[in-house]
This record gives C-alpha cells, sequence and structure tokens, in this order.
C-alpha cells in the first residue's frame, strides 16, 4: 500500500542518510596533516652549544646579524586527523591543513619517515656545502665544511646552509656582513648549481619568522603567492631563484641597490 507522506516528512526521510554520513565523516579519520609554524635557527650561530657551521682549511670571519632557517611542525603520519580538526585549522591563520602525502611523501612507518627526512637534510647539507664552495670558487678538497643542526629534518634548509657558508667566508665580498646585521629568515631547497627550489608551508614559515624577530624573508620565486597570503606585518618578502641571486639581494639590501620583490 502506497502511503503520501507531507514535504516536511518527505524531506527528512530524504535527509537521514546524508546526517549518517556526516555523523560518519565527523569520526572517521582523514587524509590530512595540520601544521603550524615552528622553530626558527640561527645557521650562524650555535645548536646546543654546537656551531651550526664549522668551517676548516681556510680563514673564516666573524658575523654580525642572524641567518634564520625556518620549520613547521606537523602531526605525525599516523595521527587522526577528523573533520573537526580540519574545520577548526581553516578559520586560523596559524594553522594549516595539507595533505598528508605532500608532507609525507614517503609513507611507511614514523621510524622509516624520520629516518627520509633525516637523509633528506644530509643531502641538503651536502648540496648546500658544494653550492656555496662553487659559488666562491673554492674547492671542496682544500675545504672542510661540517652542518650541525639536531632535531630537523627534509631539505629546505639548504638555501639558508649556504648562505651562512658565504657570510663565515666572505661576507658581503666588500669587508662586511651578508645580513648587513639584520635579522634575516627564509627557506628553499639547493642544488649543488646554486638553483633554489620550492618548500611547503611557507605562509606559516614567514609567522615563526616575524615571531622570532626577522625582518626579511627570503622565498623560492615560485611562492611569492603563498608568502603573500598570510605575510605578518614588518616582514619584507625578497623572492629568490638561485644562491647568486639571494647574495645580491641581501647585498642590495644593505647598499641601497635595486632588490626584487614578490
Amino acid at each position: 500500500m502506497f502511503t503520501r507522506h507531507s514535504r516536511p516528512r518527505t524531506l527528512a526521510l530524504c535527509a537521514l542518510p546524508v546526517l549518517a554520513l556526516f555523523g560518519v565523516a565527523a569520526f572517521a579519520p582523514l587524509p590530512f596533516t595540520l601544521a603550524q609554524p615552528g622553530t626558527t635557527a640561527n645557521v650562524l650561530g650555535d645548536d646546543h652549544g654546537t656551531p651550526v657551521i664549522s668551517i676548516e682549511g681556510t680563514p673564516t670571519r666573524p658575523t654580525e646579524g642572524q641567518l634564520r632557517m625556518t620549520t613547521i611542525v606537523a602531526t605525525g603520519p599516523e595521527a587522526d586527523v577528523g573533520v573537526g580538526d580540519v574545520i577548526d585549522s581553516w578559520f586560523r591563520t596559524d594553522r594549516a591543513v595539507m595533505p598528508r602525502d605532500s608532507v609525507y611523501p614517503s609513507g611507511g612507518s614514523e621510524k622509516e619517515i624520520e629516518k627520509h627526512n633525516l637523509d633528506d637534510m644530509v643531502q641538503s647539507q651536502d648540496s648546500a656545502v658544494d653550492a656555496a664552495l662553487n659559488y666562491l670558487g673554492k674547492k671542496p678538497g682544500s675545504v672542510d665544511v661540517t652542518l650541525h643542526l639536531a632535531d630537523v629534518g627534509g631539505p629546505s634548509a639548504g638555501l639558508f646552509f649556504a648562505l651562512g657558508i658565504v657570510d663565515k667566508l666572505d661576507g658581503d665580498g666588500s669587508g662586511g656582513d651578508l645580513t648587513g646585521g639584520r635579522n634575516i629568515a627564509g627557506t628553499g631547497t639547493i642544488e649543488a648549481d646554486g638553483d633554489v627550489g620550492a618548500v611547503g608551508g611557507v605562509s606559516l614559515k614567514t609567522q615563526a619568522a616575524r615571531r622570532d624577530g626577522a625582518t626579511v624573508f627570503l622565498v623560492p620565486k615560485a611562492e611569492c603567492k603563498e608568502a603573500k597570503s598570510e605575510l605578518p606585518k614588518g616582514l619584507r618578502l625578497i623572492p629568490v631563484t638561485t644562491l647568486k641571486g639571494a647574495v645580491d639581494s641581501l647585498r642590495a639590501l644593505d647598499h641601497g641597490g635595486k632588490i626584487p620583490s614578490c
């Protein structure tokens, strides 16, 4: 027998499966990672009492100012992220929702991912040393560079390791500091030929930089738009594509030259 329901009754019945889906989704883990601004570290300084950059085999120079590499802090690869977490993060500028695969592309267990990130950091350090020495025209065989930075993984500090080496060996090339005494922060991978590559979480890294006193932020040019989206007041963006371009921009910043902008 067919029974006609009133319209409100029909709509209510039709909505039940949809509401059930929302109820399940609210408690089901989603393939996302939640990230926030992390720590920063001055590569011209010390890390737990050990110089971040140690150089032997050639004279070095004392430095003023800071070159701060930046990080993000993300939930672990096995952490459960629900709809409520995602919605909360969408309404906050100090949080970001990122696809889990973009933060942990290697997959695997937490220990395997940690090893992968540390391997990336080691490779990044090697590339930074090569890039800096190539830029300065020095041969790696006669210069020994050791980089030390605990509890940080991934390749995104490469540019700042290279800049730190350049500053310790050559400064701005005219007897002054590459930083001009400023607190300079930024991010970017580095290749041995000096090419700078994009990284993730730039808008969060700018917040970490400003929180820790930086007034200038070097950003891979391809990520200017993201960096500008939540740019903290008082932080100047300078886009870079190569180590040489980054050095040239910092020199221009101190000597009144032309500086690129996002």
